[in-house]
């Protein structure tokens, strides 16, 4: 769910009442491939509800996803092929926003393009990090003061809107599953 506080964090409330509403709710079957590694998309997706699993070819699961994951927003960013694999493991419901909707706001709307660039700039970064550190990169031996940031501990900036994002995310969910939950 870390993905989600990252982007719905910089977002306004009306870009995320309109991303729920732009987008449609598709139900993806247990084993069923999402995102295929080196094949195109043609959307976004948020996961809902259910757990998917990321894999690399030759090397296999690397990771879990759950609840508030955000898929695909690297390949609508460049243009480029997944570099993953995403499917589910159990029964999900995702949000789909389609390619074209979300470039048309982003063209049309420079206030919520600004916003949502800067949500997943400061997401990838704080992969990257996460990634160079775990790769032995970087200065181990950095002392431990209020301005360095532990390992898994979120962006000062980010955890300013932690609260503002779990509540428009349950209020999406409220919006899109209803009673269900």
């Amino acid at each position: 769910m870390r993905k989600v506080l990252f982007i719905l964090g910089q977002l306004s409330d009306e870009d995320v009442e309109w991303l729920s509403k732009s987008g449609s709710r598709d139900r993806v079957s247990a084993g069923k491939i999402l995102i295929e590694e080196g094949r195109s998309i043609d959307s976004m997706f948020i996961l809902l509800d259910g757990k998917m699993v990321v894999s690399l070819k030759g090397i296999g699961n690397v990771a879990t996803l759950s609840s508030g994951e955000i898929m695909g927003e690297m390949s609508l960013v460049d243009s480029r092929p997944p570099s993953a694999s995403i499917t589910a493991e159990s029964d999900c419901l995702v949000l789909r926003i389609p390619r074209a909707t979300l470039t048309a706001k982003l063209e049309t709307d420079i206030a919520f393009s600004a916003r949502f660039y800067k949500a997943i700039a400061t997401f990838l970064s704080d992969r990257l990090r996460g990634t160079v550190q775990r790769l032995g990169y970087g200065d181990k031996g950095a002392s431990l003061d209020e301005d360095t940031e532990l390992e898994g501990e979120l962006d000062l900036n980010v955890l300013d809107n932690v609260h503002l994002a779990g509540a428009r995310f349950e209020r999406m969910l409220k919006t899109l599953l209803g009673d269900r939950r």
